[in-house]
């Protein structure tokens, strides 16, 4: 690259361009000249740039470099200094993202440099001038990188599939979701972008070849090539992304091999950690779950009709409605009682006020999917009632694989009619799980956390812990529960119990020890399972609080409560594969205020429970009235009491869902064989695959016909207004056509007495 700079002088200004064989020949300089120039009374020799021919080998190094540049500027994008709150993901920069090959033993850089060369390729191909084309390539790079940064540091979240909606909807508001100082960030890549172009044009003419990659004599022969390397790796691309989501698959075990690690809690560490175009990807189009058998508009119309019916009978025997009363459903993040793991003893009881109340209401244990982890996946399914054990186990994360691409996503809160009535409340970042997407798509209007527009009122945290105490998401939501009659419907997520446990609180008074013939606990997990007992120990009292005050206010409501899963901190228990359910099993209850006409209702049947199942108990709890939807729920209940996916003991890692059989329990925690159902529980299972294929994956065939709908007081009186309007119309219709057959009968006399008048003249006349 460097044989363009040549000694010339200054002189030899009509010096003609040579042919590239000729220019790197030494030029012959006579020797008047040269001895002009060597007694210094002439004028001094300067360094001139003069073209020449650049090599293949030339193209292809500096291909390799610019790619990986590329991959560079796209790193960047996601990788920012620091978060608005504490992070249990570190931040990877592109170093940690290319050092991870030898520290790791992962190749995902090498992955998404792949990728990348991918896309440079064909661009190469259709410009067929290196000089052009690397412009564009960079400049592409640079507009997505600077795209990825402000949508980081604004949101802290990376872009995704569904982001590319957005902005077809949307680009005319673009502006407004820029972050400060974000002119400054687009300034200066406009500038280097310019400074790029102008430098590439100047290399293109000092490039003999002017970049041409293919100089072939035979230009068929060129065009065939050009053509075979766009089409080559464009369907590379291609079936990498249409694949790489799924398990089994060639470019999912492809990228196992090379490290990637899904990380998808968090968009921004996914990226870091995995690539951002391996990220982006990964979500382009994941595997659902597959077609039912019978699936169909006609099966589906059957479907609809049958829990029609299942609805109409059950809410006979029901009186209220669940949109009379405000609904409160509490996530509490990893709760569950210490006291149940096999293998340990805990010197007090941790939650003596949640185990009260559990003995006086609706209780009993949780199945769930997740240990250590997983929180997002059993928040889906309560507020969607669909289940895990349905998806396909590519499926991992249906908050960012599924719900950001649905068209139609019904959720319980809808019940409760406008978006004003429903409200979040997580003290953490809006973007874990792409909750702030999610919940905007699920009719909430509004979802409080620690950033954003939307703040959550209160923040305190409890000693050295990092995370918002569970008594200040309760006080929030107390804020936001309104006086007189109108009812609300509020989900609240907790953080305060959120891994790691690294001694946070100030005189513990909790000490975990191995019980009788158990091991021993590692020094770790001992201060883990310790500070975790302290901080149950905090959530039972605000829990209790939290409910006094409920109480005390003078409207009906009902609370569900659950824990999402365990902590993963059981590393002793966990080794041993027979306490796999007991490592799974939750505390949850439903408790209904003085003020509800359910107040101390106890149901039977509710020892054991998914989260896909609280919404038909929760309805059932109440007394109200039920769709369809809720019917079918609560007829598979009765059947089934729990279901979830293979569950392992080990931190979720999003990876895929375990493999094996999927789990369902009895009412007495006992698991069920699935060849054993009898006929009706075949089909409710079934049924539950078909109406969540169709709510996914299929054609929304449920949709519009009021399968999701529940009863209200307002439905049921206007639709009996209607009932009595029709019915006295018919009435009326009745009534007149009674009237005019009676004005028909006396005409009809008449006639006759007219005839038979007639008849008698024309006899008399005859005699």
């Amino acid at each position: 690259m460097l044989s363009f700079l040549r000694r010339r002088k200054t002189g030899d200004n009509n010096a003609t361009e040579q042919p590239s064989e000729v220019i790197h020949q030494q030029k012959t300089v006579p020797d008047s000249e040269q001895n002009v120039a060597s007694s210094g009374n002439g004028p001094e020799p300067t360094l001139v740039l003069a073209k020449t021919r650049f090599s293949t080998w030339t193209y292809v190094a500096l291909f390799v470099i610019l790619d990986i540049i590329g991959v560079g500027l796209l790193q960047w994008g996601v990788t920012i200094s620091s978060s608005r709150v504490a992070l249990s993901s570190p931040l990877i920069g592109f170093w940690g993202f290319i050092s991870s090959m030898w520290s790791e033993g992962r190749f995902v850089f090498i992955l998404n440099l792949i990728i990348l060369s991918m896309i440079y390729l064909i661009i190469l191909m259709i410009c067929n001038r290196f000089w052009v084309a690397s412009p564009i390539f960079l400049t592409i790079c640079a507009g997505v990188a600077v795209a990825e940064h402000l949508k980081a540091v604004s949101r802290y979240e990376a872009i995704m599939p569904a982001d590319l909606n957005f902005l077809q909807s949307n680009t005319g508001n673009i502006v407004s979701f820029l972050p400060a100082g974000a002119q400054w960030t687009i300034v200066w890549a406009v500038v280097s972008i310019v400074v790029l172009i102008a430098l590439c044009v100047f290399i293109n003419r000092m490039d003999l070849r002017r970049g041409r990659v293919f100089t072939t004599s035979d230009k068929r022969i060129g065009a065939i090539c050009r053509v075979m390397f766009i089409l080559v790796p464009a369907m590379a691309l291609t079936l990498f992304a249409q694949s790489v989501s799924t398990v089994g698959t060639w470019s999912y075990s492809m990228s196992k091999t090379m490290g990637d690690i899904p990380s998808m809690w968090d968009s921004v560490y996914d990226a870091q950690r995995n690539g951002t175009l391996v990220a982006f990807m990964r979500q382009l189009n994941p595997k659902v779950m597959d077609e039912p058998s019978g699936y169909s508009e006609a099966n589906m119309k059957k479907v609809a009709k049958r829990y029609q019916q299942e609805a109409e009978q059950i809410n006979t025997s029901r009186s209220s409605y669940l949109n009379d009363s405000t609904v409160i459903y509490v996530l509490s993040e990893s709760f569950s009682d210490p006291t149940r793991v096999p293998g340990i003893s805990i010197n007090k009881d941790p939650m003596p006020n949640i185990r009260s109340i559990k003995q006086q209401t609706t209780s009993g244990l949780m199945l769930s999917s997740g240990y250590g982890g997983g929180t997002a996946n059993l928040e889906f399914q309560q507020i969607t009632g669909l289940s895990m054990a349905n998806f396909d186990a590519s499926l991992t994360s249906p908050y960012q694989q599924l719900v950001p691409s649905l068209s139609w996503t019904p959720t319980i809160n809808q019940i409760w009619g406008s978006s004003k009535n429903s409200l979040a409340f997580h003290p953490y970042e809006s973007s874990m799980y792409s909750r702030a997407v999610n919940y905007k798509k699920f009719g909430f209007s509004n979802f409080y956390t620690l950033d954003g527009e939307n703040q959550i009122q209160y923040q305190n945290k409890i000693d050295q812990s990092p995370y918002v105490s569970d008594e200040s998401a309760y006080n929030s939501a107390l804020g936001k529960i309104t006086s007189g009659n109108t009812s609300q419907f509020l989900q609240i997520i907790t953080m305060q119990n959120h891994m790691p446990y690294n001694n946070w609180y100030n005189n513990n008074e909790f000490k975990v020890t191995a019980s009788t013939g158990a091991s021993a606990l590692g020094s770790d997990e001992t201060m883990s399972i310790d500070t975790y007992a302290k901080g149950v120990s905090i959530t039972d009292t605000a829990t209790k609080s939290f409910l006094n005050s409920l109480n005390a206010i003078d409207k009906p409501i009902t609370v569900v409560f659950y824990g999402d899963h365990l902590p993963g901190i059981y590393t002793t228990a966990g080794a041993d594969a027979n306490n796999s359910l007991a490592l799974h099993e939750t505390d949850y209850f439903i408790w209904s205020n003085d003020a509800s006409t359910s107040s101390d209702t106890k149901l039977q049947g509710s020892n054991f429970s998914s989260p896909n199942f609280f919404m038909a108990q929760t309805a059932e709890h109440m007394n109200a009235k039920v769709s369809p939807y809720l019917a079918f729920l609560t007829q598979l209940h009765s059947k089934i009491a729990a279901m979830e996916p293979p569950v392992v003991n080990q931190i979720q890692g999003w990876d895929r869902i375990p493999e094996g059989q999927t789990i369902y329990l009895d009412n007495s925690g006992n698991p069920m064989d699935a060849t054993t159902f009898d006929a009706k529980t075949k089909q409710l299972v079934n049924d539950y695959k078909l109406i969540q294929y169709d709510i996914t994956a299929g054609n929304h065939y449920l949709q519009g016909t009021g399968f999701m709908t529940a009863p209200s007081k307002a439905s049921e009186e206007k639709a009996a207004k209607a009932a009595a309007a029709k019915a006295a119309k018919e009435a009326q219709k009745a009534a007149e056509k009674q009237s005019a057959s009676q004005q028909a009968q006396p005409s009809e006399s008449t006639t006759s007495s007219s005839s038979e008048s007639s008849a008698g003249q024309t006899s008399t006349s005859g005699k």
